[in-house]
């Protein structure tokens, strides 16, 4: 099994409908690490690790999102070494 650490930007109706929690919620539940946090400009920023099979599962579950939210764009990045993630996942 390979890691792999991605850096994800989601862009739409992404801020004030709970979107980094039901984010950690999802990468709780396929056991990755990394954080979601909101950006000055209204999007979402997430920085995952994990099996790549897991990883690609959350790349999936991005462009959907939790149910209020309406997501128009994931911008999917190589995570550079300064992006490694925390131990778990965070909201931050």
């Amino acid at each position: 099994m390979s890691a792999k650490t991605r850096r994800f930007r989601i862009t739409g109706r992404v801020q004030g409908v709970h979107f980094r929690h039901h984010t950690r919620l999802e990468a709780d539940r396929l056991d990755l690490i990394g954080y979601a946090a909101n950006m000055p400009d209204g999007s979402v920023e997430v920085v995952v690790a994990g099996a790549e099979a897991a990883v690609e599962a959350l790349r999936a579950w991005l462009h959907r999102g939790p149910r209020a939210a309406r997501v128009e764009a994931v911008t999917e990045l190589e995570a550079g070494e300064h992006e490694l993630p925390p131990a778990r996942f965070e909201v931050r």
